[in-house]
């Protein structure tokens, strides 16, 4: 039967920047493959298929859309653009902070490329160390970004 909105459902994948760089899978093959086991720090049992529910918003609503109407067993290239992914980098999600209150806050030196996570949770990447200030941005790290996922569905339920 074909998949529809409360639907459980599980699926694996490949996630793809335009380009062809994995960025994320669900297959451990894969991410051994593209590097991401060493690049990310991770465990080959960290790698498996995701389930959940069609339409709750636990996933990104490009590919969530894109599952409606598939069936188990069938696989699907979907291309997600930013708007129905992690939405376009806005401004006011980039901060700066006096570099004593960034290293009272986060308990050392700023460098840029440095990944922070503030007490509301968000999680930012330093982007400029001056003297006087240091920029973090909490823009989601694919904020901006055209995704491209091979999926395979599982199983529905």
């Amino acid at each position: 039967m074909p998949i529809e909105p409360g639907d459980g459902v599980t699926i694996e994948y490949v996630g793809r920047f335009e380009d062809g760089t994995v960025f994320d899978t669900s297959r451990a093959e894969v991410a051994r493959d593209e590097g991401l086991l060493e690049a990310q720090g991770t465990d080959p049992t960290d790698y498996a298929p995701l389930s959940f529910t069609v339409g709750a918003g636990d996933i990104i609503e490009g590919l969530d859309e894109a599952l409606v109407g598939m069936e188990a067993g069938e696989e699907a290239t979907v291309t997600v653009p930013p708007e129905k992914a992690y939405g376009d980098p806005a401004e006011e999600k980039v901060r700066e902070y006096d570099p004593e209150t960034f290293e009272s806050m986060v308990g050392k030196p700023a460098e840029v490329g440095l990944h922070v996570e503030a007490e509301n949770g968000l999680h930012g990447d330093v982007t400029a160390v001056r003297g006087d200030a240091i920029e973090v941005d909490f823009n989601h790290e694919l904020a901006g970004r055209t995704l491209v996922f091979d999926v395979e569905v599982v199983d529905v339920r």
